[in-house]
C-alpha cells in the first residue's frame, strides 16, 4: 500500500477542549466507563483523540448511541433495553420499548437550555425585511396548528403534505405534524405540479398545506392554478389549508405530544427521481432525533449560542437540517428567495445581516460565487461566521482556497457526504482534527464507513465504493409502498454480499471514494457514473475541480460511454458563461487545466458546447441518465423530466445522442 500524500492544512482547532465533543468524551469516561485513553496531555488534546472516540463509537455501537441519548437528556420512556437489540440490516431494531416524540424533544427539552424569549426562527426576505419568532412563539404556533390538525381528524400515521418555500410556516407545519404523531412531507413549489403529484400521490395525504404564492428573484409567483391542480390530483385530501388559514395559537391550551415508538414514521423524503418514480424514504422519530443531536452537536459543534442558515429549498434534505439544528437549541434562519438576487454572493449578504455563525450550502454555489469575481469578505462583515459546511458535490480545491481568501481565513470549511437516504452524513467534519485541502476529515461518529473494491475487500489510497458495515439509527425504517422491503434491499444491499467479517450486511452508498491511510476520505463522484479509461477508474470530481478557475464555463458535465466495438468515448459538455465562445484557445486551456490538475487520462475525447447543462432541482448533475442516453440504453423517454430543474436542456442532449454512432 502506497502512502498517501498530506495536502495543505486549511484549518486547525484552536480550543478543542471547549467543544461539546470533548465534554461528551469526558462524560462517557466518567459515567459509562469508556476506555478512550488520555483525553489530554501536557501539550493539550492528543492528535488522535477523535480517532479513539470514533473507534469506541463503532466497536461499542449500542453503548455509544445510548450514551448520546443519556448525555443529551432525550425525553421519553422505555429506554431500559440496549439501544441496539438486533444489528441485522436493513431493519436493525433500536429501543423496542421506547416511547418519545421528536417535536417534544425540540420544544420542551430545550426549555432550560435557551432563553424562551430569544430567537428560535429568524425570517429574511429578498428585500432584507426580517421577522423574529421566539421559542415561546414557535411553541405556541406549533401547538395551535397541532390542535387544528386534531380537529380536522388527523390521526397518528396519517400524512400531512406541504408545498411551501423555505419559510417559517414550513417548520411550524413539520413540528405540528410530529406533535400529533402524523407523518410529514414537504415539496418546494418550484417543482412542477406533475413532479409534485408523483411524490404526494404515493402518500395519499389527508391534509395539504400550500401558500398563495411567493417571491423569487424579485418576481411574484402566483400559485393559484398550481394549487388547484394539486387539489384536483389528490382526491384523498380532505382539507386544503393555505398558510393564512393556519391557527396561530391553541384554543384549549397547550396540546399534548403523542408518544410514539422509536421507529414511528416522522417524515417522508423523496429521492430525485431522475430515472423513475421518486423513492419515498421514511425516517423515524427516535433515529432522526439521535442522529440530529450527534451530527449537529458532536460533529459540527453547534450550540445554543449559534445561528444556523442553509442555502436550500424545501425539497432538498439539507432543509431538514434546520429542524435538526433546533434540537440543539440553535436558532435558525429561513430564506425562500433567490440565491442570486442583489448579487451572486446573496447568501453571504444574508449571513452578515442575520449574524449567522454556521452556514451549510451546496458546493456548486460556492464555485459560482468564486467565478463571479466577487470577494464577499470585502462586501460584508463575515467576522462572526465560524463554519461553512459544503455538501451535494465534491468541493474543488480552487474554491476551497477561494473561501479562505475571500470569505474568512479562519472559517472551519469542511465537506460532508451523506444523503437523503439517512438525512445526515456518513463522512464529514469533526472539531478535534485539522482539515486538509480537498479531503473529508473522517467518518462521522457511530458510522462504520469504509471503502471496498469490487470483491468486497477494504482498500486504502485507491478508488473504491463507500460502504457502511454497521447500522445507523437514521437509516430508513422502510421505503414507502415497499411492503416486502425488496426495493430497500436492492437499493442499498444488493452490491455486496454479507460476509463473515460483516455479518449484519453491507450498505453501499453509490459513491466512489478514496479512503486514505490517514483515515480521511476524498469523494470521486457517483460510482455508477465513474469513468473508466484503460481499466483505470476516474472520478468525475477531478475534472470539475480542474475547470473551477475557468470563468468562461458556467456549468459542465462529463460522461464515459462504452462502445459496442469495445471502444470508450468520454465527452465533456460545457455551458458557457455570458458571451463566451468555445474557441480553439479556450479548448486548449480547458485541456491543459485538466491535464495539469488531474491527469492525461482525465482529458476528454471531445469538448462540446451546449446551451444548458440539465440539473436536478437541488442543483446536481444527472451523469447517469445522460450516460444511458448516449449509450443507447435510453432514448430519453425514461428520464423523468419533472425531476429536472431545466427540462428544456434535455432536447439538445437527445439530439446530440441521435447524431452519435454507438460504435465510433
Amino acid at each position: 500500500m502506497t502512502q498517501s500524500t498530506i495536502p495543505a492544512e486549511t484549518w486547525r482547532p484552536k480550543n478543542p477542549q471547549d467543544t461539546e465533543l470533548f465534554r461528551f468524551a469526558t462524560w462517557v469516561v466518567e459515567h459509562r466507563g469508556a476506555d478512550l485513553g488520555p483525553l489530554t496531555t501536557d501539550v493539550g488534546v492528543p492528535d488522535d483523540l477523535y480517532r479513539r472516540i470514533h473507534r469506541w463509537s463503532i466497536t461499542e455501537l449500542s453503548e455509544f448511541w445510548d450514551a448520546v441519548r443519556a448525555y443529551f437528556n432525550v425525553m421519553g420512556v422505555g429506554f431500559e433495553t440496549a439501544a441496539l437489540v438486533d444489528a441485522t440490516m436493513p431493519q436493525a431494531r433500536w429501543y423496542p420499548n421506547a416511547q418519545l416524540n421528536y417535536a417534544e424533544n425540540i420544544l420542551e427539552r430545550t426549555r432550560d437550555l435557551v432563553d424562551q424569549d430569544g430567537t428560535a426562527v429568524l425570517t429574511i426576505d429578498e428585500d432584507n425585511a426580517m421577522g423574529s419568532m421566539s421559542w415561546n412563539q414557535l411553541r405556541t404556533r406549533v401547538h395551535g396548528l397541532a390542535e387544528q390538525l386534531l380537529e380536522l381528524g388527523v390521526k397518528p400515521g396519517e400524512r400531512v403534505a406541504a408545498v411551501l418555500p423555505n419559510i417559517a410556516e414550513a417548520i411550524i407545519g413539520m413540528l405540528a405534524t410530529a406533535t400529533i404523531g402524523a407523518i410529514w412531507t414537504i415539496n418546494s413549489p418550484d417543482l412542477t405540479p406533475t413532479a409534485t403529484l408523483s411524490r404526494l400521490r404515493q402518500l395519499e395525504p389527508k391534509v395539504l398545506i400550500t401558500t398563495a404564492g411567493y417571491t423569487f428573484n424579485a418576481r411574484w409567483h402566483d400559485l393559484s392554478a398550481f394549487n388547484e391542480e394539486l387539489s384536483g390530483g389528490l382526491p384523498g385530501v380532505e382539507h386544503h389549508l393555505e398558510i393564512a388559514d393556519l391557527r396561530n395559537a391553541p384554543l384549549e391550551g397547550n396540546v399534548d405530544y403523542v408518544a410514539v415508538g422509536f421507529d414511528h414514521p416522522l417524515w417522508v423524503l423523496f429521492s430525485s427521481g431522475t430515472t423513475g418514480k421518486p423513492k419515498g424514504i421514511v425516517h423515524g422519530h427516535g433515529g432522526m432525533l439521535l442522529e440530529s443531536l450527534k451530527g449537529k452537536v458532536l460533529n459540527q459543534d453547534l450550540s445554543v449560542h449559534d445561528r444556523y442558515y442553509v442555502g436550500a429549498n424545501t425539497s432538498w434534505m439539507v432543509w431538514n437540517t434546520l429542524i435538526q439544528a433546533l434540537t440543539c437549541g440553535t436558532s435558525v434562519v429561513v430564506y425562500g428567495g433567490s440565491p442570486k438576487v442583489n448579487a451572486a454572493d446573496r447568501h453571504f449578504e444574508i449571513i452578515a445581516k442575520t449574524s449567522t455563525t454556521r452556514f451549510a450550502v451546496g458546493a456548486p454555489y460556492l464555485t459560482m460565487v468564486e467565478r463571479s469575481g466577487l470577494s464577499p469578505t470585502k462586501r460584508w462583515d463575515l467576522s462572526g461566521l465560524k463554519s461553512i459546511l459544503s455538501t451535494a458535490a465534491p468541493l474543488p480545491e480552487s474554491t476551497w482556497r477561494w473561501v479562505h481568501e475571500h470569505v474568512h481565513p479562519e472559517v472551519r470549511l469542511g465537506s460532508d457526504s451523506g444523503g437523503t437516504d439517512i438525512c445526515s452524513g456518513f463522512i464529514g467534519t469533526n472539531p478535534l482534527e485539522p482539515i486538509y485541502l480537498g479531503e473529508i476529515q473522517s467518518p462521522l461518529l457511530g458510522v462504520d464507513a469504509r471503502s471496498f473494491d469490487d470483491d468486497g475487500n477494504e482498500v486504502f489510497n485507491e478508488v473504491g465504493e463507500l460502504v457502511i458495515t454497521q447500522p445507523m439509527p437514521s437509516m430508513p425504517i422502510y421505503l414507502w409502498n415497499d411492503r416486502d422491503n425488496r426495493r430497500y434491499q436492492e437499493t442499498y444491499f444488493g452490491r455486496f454480499s454479507t460476509s463473515k467479517a460483516h455479518p449484519n450486511g453491507i450498505w453501499a452508498q453509490g459513491d466512489w471514494v478514496i479512503q486514505t491511510d490517514r483515515g480521511s476520505f476524498i469523494v470521486k463522484g457517483r460510482s455508477d457514473a465513474t469513468l473508466n479509461r484503460q481499466g483505470v477508474r476516474l472520478g468525475t470530481a477531478e475534472i470539475y475541480a480542474a475547470l473551477g478557475p475557468i470563468s468562461e464555463i458556467a456549468e459542465s458535465t462529463v460522461i464515459g460511454v462504452e462502445r459496442s466495438d469495445g471502444g470508450y468515448w468520454m465527452p465533456l459538455f460545457v455551458q458557457l458563461a455570458g458571451q463566451a465562445q468555445l474557441t480553439p484557445e479556450l479548448t486548449e486551456r480547458i485541456t491543459t487545466e485538466i491535464r495539469t490538475k488531474a491527469s492525461a487520462r482525465h482529458v476528454p475525447d471531445e469538448i462540446i458546447a451546449v446551451q444548458q447543462i440539465p440539473l436536478t432541482h437541488t442543483g446536481k448533475r444527472i451523469e447517469v441518465p445522460l450516460k444511458k442516453l448516449f449509450s443507447r440504453q435510453d432514448p430519453g423517454s425514461s428520464i423523468n423530466r419533472d425531476a429536472i430543474a431545466n427540462p428544456e436542456a434535455l432536447a439538445e442532449f437527445i439530439d446530440l445522442a441521435e447524431q452519435v454512432s454507438p460504435s465510433s
